[in-house]
C-alpha cells in the first residue's frame, strides 16, 4: 500500500524529499500541488522532472479520497459521503492492521457570499449523545489528516470554500493531533493560507484537549452546552459525567475571547425538556461575564429519542430573554432538512 502525501505538512514533505534523494525544495513544489493546485496524482506535478516524479509514484500516492455520493437539497445545501479506512488508535501515525472500512459524511452550505464546509473528524463517535446519529452507530474510528484534507479538496465547490467548521461526524478534540494538523494545512502560507478566523472546532466539552487547543489554536471555538443543569444534561450527553460543563466553562474563562477569536455555545431546543424560563435564567447566569454567542438549534426529530422541537414561540421567547440579558443569541437557520443534513443518516444507510 503506498504512503499517501496528503495530510503530510511541510516539514514532513521535506522529510520525503531528503529520503528519495530529492532537492529540499521540492517539498515546497509538493505542496503547492497538494493543497494550492489540488492534484490527484503526482504525474500532474509537472515541475517536478520526470525521474523525480518515478520514484515518489514508486512509494507514494496524492491520496485524494474522492465522494461516493451526493445528495443535493432544495435550499443549495449538499450532502457529501466519503469512504474512509479509519483507526482506533489516536495520533498521526497508524498501521494499516488497524484499519476499519468505515464512511463520514461533509455538508456543504451555501449563504450569499460564503460557503461553508461542515467536516467529519472520526467515523462515528464515541461519545454517546443521546439526540445524535452519528453517537447512535457507534465508534468506528479517527479520520486521517489526508481524509479530513480529502472532504475540502474533493468536494465540488473545493475552489470556492471561505470557511470551515469541524461540526460533522464524531468529536474533533477526540481525534487531537489529525484535526490540528488538517488545521495546520489550512492556515500555513504553504498550505490553503486561510486566517484561523474562517474556521470553527466544535466540541462537547474534551478538557485535557479542550485545553490544548486553547493554547495551540487562534480558530474560534463552539461548545455543545444543551443544558445548564447538570443532571439533565447527564441524560442526554454521557460527557456530562466526566468532564461537567461547569468545569468546562471555567477553564475557557481562562481565555480572552474579546478579541476577533470568538466562542459560542450550541444549544438544542428540545419541546418540554430544557425550554423552560428556568433554563433560560440558569444560563444567564451561567455565562455571565463571558464574552459570547449563544446558537439555538431546532432539532430535527430522531427516531427512539422521546423528545421534538420546541414550538417557535418558545425558541423566541428563549432567545429574546437570553438577548435582553446581554448574550447575543440567534436561532441557526434549518438547512439541507429534505437531504436529512444532520450528520450521520447518510453515512448510518452506508454502513447498512
Amino acid at each position: 500500500m503506498k504512503i499517501k502525501l496528503l495530510g503530510k505538512n511541510l516539514e514532513e514533505l521535506k522529510a520525503v524529499a531528503a529520503a528519495e534523494g530529492l532537492q529540499s525544495f521540492t517539498a515546497k513544489q509538493m505542496a503547492q500541488w497538494l493543497y494550492v493546485k489540488k492534484v490527484r496524482t503526482i504525474d500532474e506535478m509537472t515541475n517536478l522532472s520526470k525521474a523525480a516524479r518515478a520514484k515518489l509514484s514508486e512509494k507514494y500516492e496524492v491520496g485524494v479520497s474522492e465522494y461516493a455520493g451526493l445528495q443535493l437539497s432544495s435550499d443549495g445545501t449538499k450532502k457529501y459521503l466519503f469512504p474512509v479506512k479509519c483507526s482506533h488508535k489516536r495520533g498521526l501515525n497508524r498501521q494499516d492492521e488497524d484499519m476499519e472500512e468505515g464512511a463520514v459524511e461533509a455538508v456543504m452550505i451555501p449563504d450569499e457570499d460564503r460557503a461553508t464546509l461542515c467536516v467529519s473528524s472520526q467515523s462515528g463517535c464515541r461519545m454517546g449523545c443521546r439526540f445524535c446519529m452519528t453517537g447512535r452507530q457507534g465508534f468506528h474510528g479517527h479520520l486521517s489528516a489526508a481524509d479530513i484534507m480529502s472532504q475540502f479538496i474533493a468536494v465540488d465547490e473545493s475552489d470556492r470554500l471561505t470557511n470551515a467548521v469541524f461540526m460533522g461526524m464524531g468529536e474533533p478534540l477526540d481525534n487531537y493531533d489529525n484535526v490540528m494538523r488538517a488545521i495546520e494545512i489550512l492556515t500555513a502560507d504553504w498550505g490553503f493560507g486561510w486566517s484561523p478566523k474562517r474556521i470553527t472546532v466544535s466540541t462537547i466539552g474534551v478538557i485535557p484537549d479542550l485545553r490544548r487547543f486553547l493554547e495551540e489554536s487562534r480558530c474560534h471555538l463552539a461548545v455543545s452546552l444543551h443544558d445548564p443543569f447538570g443532571p439533565e444534561r447527564l441524560s442526554v450527553m454521557p460527557v456530562q459525567g466526566a468532564w461537567p460543563i461547569q468545569e468546562v466553562l471555567d477553564l475557557i474563562r481562562q481565555y480572552d475571547f474579546s478579541g476577533q477569536r470568538r466562542v459560542s455555545f450550541e444549544y438544542t431546543m428540545f419541546a418540554g425538556f430544557n425550554d423552560t424560563k428556568n433554563h433560560a435564567d440558569a444560563l444567564i447566569r451561567m455565562l455571565k461575564g463571558l464574552e459570547c454567542r449563544m446558537n439555538l438549534i431546532r432539532f430535527h426529530k430522531i427516531p427512539d429519542f422521546p423528545y421534538e422541537t420546541s414550538p417557535d414561540v418558545i425558541i423566541e421567547n428563549f432567545k429574546q430573554r437570553l438577548n435582553n440579558a446581554g448574550i447575543m443569541t440567534t436561532v441557526r437557520a434549518s438547512r439541507g432538512e429534505d437531504i436529512l443534513a444532520a450528520c450521520g443518516m447518510l453515512a448510518g444507510q452506508h454502513r447498512k
